[in-house]
């Protein structure tokens, strides 16, 4: 069953007015959805987006005029809304990461507790799988993504034994790969807590689904489709998405500064040139209740910033 992390939180963030209009642009299995939902108005509306078919398949099982759901990553949330001609929201949610469901069927490879096939796209009709990518790729970019996108002190090591193992057998199960890298990190060098293969495995992750990049993209986008007044609620799992995240929203809130890593367009530079969106709160971190009921949302950090109404619209 999967557990929405920070659930309650999040949508009580999103300052629900009940005939507005929302995204939840990480479906998942749709908890926060069905908790929105429940406080909308007969003529209140939410889109949903997800690139896993999965997820969508859950999603269309939800019997309400009020909802829709859509198959396609949140970077192309502005594109979608105007099929649908929406130009303006009153709160977006993304809930940043892989779901429970990801992590815990075998058959999706995000998870090396159990022996499944190195897929891990978070869309599986379409990509290149890891067990491809690990196939082909020069060592010297398996270890930048490795220390990029895992923060993995031994990424060098790392890549240089899966290279090496790929010579004597395809890496094509998430236990191989697990055990690779568990055999370069020596016991005394591992995290407490913490399986040797979890940076790489998040590294390989990130980089084969560009989780920053997607982000990078939509968070301009989410500003862009805010009323005044909209709120845009972020969920992160790993200090490379909650530094972009937080980067972002503070620029926005502060002219002195434009976020680092974010492409902007030259009328998005404009926009960036004033204020655009105002700092509501502090970070939110899951309680001792909610970690101990689910151990994923130990790691999880929620902002929030809210539109503000800009002097030429």
């Amino acid at each position: 069953m999967h557990i929405p992390v920070l659930l309650h939180a999040a949508v009580d963030a999103l300052a629900l007015e009940p005939d507005g209009i929302y995204v939840d642009a990480t479906f998942g299995r749709g908890g926060h959805s069905r908790l929105i939902l429940s406080k909308l108005g007969e003529r209140g509306r939410l889109i949903a987006l997800d690139r896993d078919p999965s997820a969508v398949l859950s999603g269309e099982a939800i019997a309400d005029k009020r909802f829709c759901i859509r198959h396609s990553s949140f970077s192309r949330m502005q594109e979608i809304l105007q099929t649908m001609e929406i130009s303006q929201i009153d709160g977006v949610l993304l809930d940043l990461g892989v779901s429970s469901p990801q992590l815990e069927e075998i058959s999706r490879g995000f998870s090396f507790r159990s022996a499944g096939p190195l897929d891990m796209r978070m869309d599986t009709s379409s990509g290149q799988t890891a067990a491809e990518w690990l196939a082909t790729v020069a060592e010297n970019q398996l270890e930048w993504v490795i220390k990029e996108y895992g923060e993995e002190r031994f990424a060098r090591q790392i890549a240089r034994a899966i290279i090496a193992a790929r010579t004597q057998q395809p890496i094509i199960t998430t236990l191989q790969l697990a055990e690779i890298v568990a055999a370069v990190v020596r016991a005394r060098q591992r995290e407490k807590k913490r399986h040797p293969a979890t940076r790489t495995f998040q590294a390989i992750r990130i980089y084969l689904n560009q989780e920053l990049e997607e982000l990078a993209l939509v968070l301009p986008q989410c500003v862009d489709l805010l009323r005044p007044g909209g709120r845009l609620v972020v969920i992160s799992f790993h200090s490379l998405e909650d530094r972009m995240v937080k980067q972002f929203i503070r620029a926005a809130a502060n002219t002195d500064e434009l976020p680092r890593g974010v492409p902007m367009r030259e009328k998005e530079l404009q926009r960036f040139s004033k204020q655009t969106l105002r700092l509501v709160g502090r970070a939110i971190r899951s309680d001792e209740l909610e970690v101990a009921e689910n151990v994923r949302s130990r790691s999880a950090v929620m902002r929030v910033g809210e539109r503000i109404q800009l002097n030429n619209r």
